[in-house]
């Protein structure tokens, strides 16, 4: 299965498989900043976070509902954890008492996939990052996605 990756993200990483560029790539306006007023304390720190890591003009206001997805995701595999560390992987079943599987496990997983997903639309990957070359735009690339790799 073939990764779509954004032409910024393309951009960034020195445009590792020397396709074309798209030069009428649609550059979706205005800056990501404020978390959503719906977001409890945790969350918002967790927006935050990811405000302040990623690099400059990388999200953008139409990127809100990647990054909320990967907010939510995050801290509902914190939560379950935690409990998970609490109460151990495996718990007496209430009618048998035979041992079943903690229910925070498939929390725990399920998020996990869902933060996985999330970071690789966002670039937020460790995979991603290795990739990047900063400071080194795309040969030929005349777009405004040069200033994300020249900082």
């Amino acid at each position: 299965m073939s990764r779509i990756v954004p032409t910024h993200l393309k951009i960034i990483r020195g445009n590792p498989g020397c396709r074309p560029l798209n030069q009428n790539e649609p550059r979706p306006k205005g800056d990501l900043k404020e978390a959503p007023d719906y977001f409890d304390e945790e969350l918002k720190t967790v927006w935050q976070y990811a405000i302040d890591n990623a690099p400059p003009g990388l999200l953008k206001k139409l990127d809100a509902s990647v990054l909320e997805t990967w907010c939510v995701a995050h801290v509902l595999h914190r939560r379950a954890l935690v409990e998970l560390n609490k109460f151990g992987l495996l718990m007496k079943a209430p009618n048998s008492g035979l041992p079943i599987q903690s229910p925070y496990l498939p929390i725990v997983n399920r998020q996990a996939l869902i933060m996985l997903r999330s970071v690789d639309h966002l670039g937020f990957s460790p995979a991603s990052r290795t990739r990047i070359q900063l400071g080194l735009p795309a040969p030929g690339a005349g777009t405004d996605w040069e200033e994300i790799a020249t900082g």
